[in-house]
């Protein structure tokens, strides 16, 4: 074994926390990117019961591994309640939220406030690349349903998933 475990050091822990209904390119982005920074990324699938999602979230958990498995690092898992809670029952001080726009930092920021006054933890923003800023689960759902192609904005498997369950739907 190598890396910090095997040294005795700590491993550093980040979440990436999402709904994830659908994974996009952009989720995917950021993730990666976490990835290289941090020994383990936990995705964080938050469930929120007065919400309906196209997919079930055993079906994003089963999209999100597999689209990340490249990686080696990641863990997901789902999480209903508050983010600084999951943070303390697995010992993650960071929380990693790609940010859009500005609209986006205003109220990331204030979460990002919140979550730090809460519990301690950390929030870094990490700029989206420009090729997704505009890129949203919500967006692609919406486009697809009216027959646009989105298959560049998500992962192939991602993209088949969606064009499956919108069919059923239809």
């Amino acid at each position: 074994m190598t890396g910090p475990e095997s040294e005795g050091l700590p491993l550093r822990r980040a979440v990436c926390p999402g709904s994830f209904d659908p994974i996009t390119n952009g989720h995917l982005d950021i993730i990666a990117r976490a990835s290289k920074l941090y020994d383990v990324v936990h995705v964080a699938v938050m469930i929120n019961k007065s919400k309906q999602g196209l997919f079930t979230v055993d079906e994003r958990i089963a999209m999100i591994r597999e689209v990340t498995g490249e990686y080696g690092n990641v863990v997901v898992e789902s999480h209903h309640g508050l983010l600084v809670d999951f943070c303390k029952e697995r010992d993650i001080p960071a929380i990693v939220k790609g940010l859009r726009a500005v609209s986006d930092f205003d109220y990331e920021l204030q979460m990002a406030q919140m979550n730090n006054g809460l519990s301690g933890v950390e929030t870094l923003f990490v700029p989206t690349n420009p090729t997704y800023s505009f890129l949203s689960s919500s967006l692609v759902k919406e486009v697809a349903a009216w027959g646009g192609d989105v298959s560049h904005l998500l992962p192939d498997t991602v993209h088949r998933a969606l064009v499956r369950r919108l069919a059923e739907k239809g």
